[in-house]
């Protein structure tokens, strides 16, 4: 092909210089090697040393991962104790001992405590069954009713207890049995009797003036004398 025919845009090939500008040259390469050989030689030694880590970098292969020292250690053990101990704690006392929260057995108007039909209007014990019984109490300033209550012993009492105006308390004495007393609630709790005896029952609430008046009780008699009583009536 002569030179007249050659194609007029074709381009003459540029030499190594100008073919990238940006890239410097190898012999500039070469010559800062030969200018700065210690700081050559620093970045391929930080090059070594990340490689390394990268390469140990599994945390199973570190014996040292955690570190713990010795008091922090002695004080996470015995917290883990003290925690266990409050767990075994709260398991006998709920299981074995009968210790219990009142449940919010449900939700009711005060006004309409007296009305006919509610077993607010005239509260007092009542029998389920052989030795099961629910009892029915209404506070109300400064009194309980009932105040007096009778049950043979190794009765199960299931206790509902609202208040009729203001916050009021219920403690029966020697028994797991404490609740707040709420208007427009209605608190309960169950308890066994197993042993004749008299619990008192409190208002442990302020309510007034004549709060500490607020008493009652409860009476567990033999079985065989709630029997004659029974018979009798």
């Amino acid at each position: 092909m002569s030179e007249q025919e050659r194609d007029p845009l074709a381009e003459e090939p540029k030499p190594e210089s100008e073919a990238n500008p940006s890239e410097p040259a190898a012999s500039d390469v070469s010559a800062a090697s030969d200018e700065y050989p210690a700081a050559h030689e620093h970045d391929e030694h930080d090059h070594d040393v990340l490689a390394d880590v990268a390469e140990s970098s599994d945390p199973m292969e570190t014996k040292d991962l955690l570190h713990v020292d010795f008091f922090e250690g002695t004080w996470m053990r015995i917290s883990a104790v003290v925690i266990a101990v409050f767990f075994i704690a709260v398991v006998i006392s709920a299981f074995a001992v009968g210790f219990q929260l009142p449940g919010v057995y449900e939700r009711i108007d005060p006004t309409t405590l007296y009305d006919e039909g509610s077993p607010w209007a005239d509260p007092g014990l009542r029998e389920l069954a052989p030795g099961k019984y629910e009892l029915y109490i209404r506070a109300q300033i400064w009194s309980f009713t009932p105040n007096i209550v009778r049950v043979p012993a190794g009765s199960e009492v299931t206790f509902y207890v609202t208040s009729a105006d203001v916050q009021h308390g219920f403690k029966l004495q020697d028994t797991n049995i404490n609740m707040m007393i709420l208007p427009g609630q209605v608190n309960t709790l169950t308890a066994k009797f197993k042993n004749p005896g008299t619990y008192d029952f409190v208002c442990h609430e302020y309510c007034g003036q004549l709060h500490h008046t607020m008493y009652g009780q409860l009476i567990v008699e033999p079985e065989q004398v709630a029997e004659t009583e029974g018979e009798t009536d």
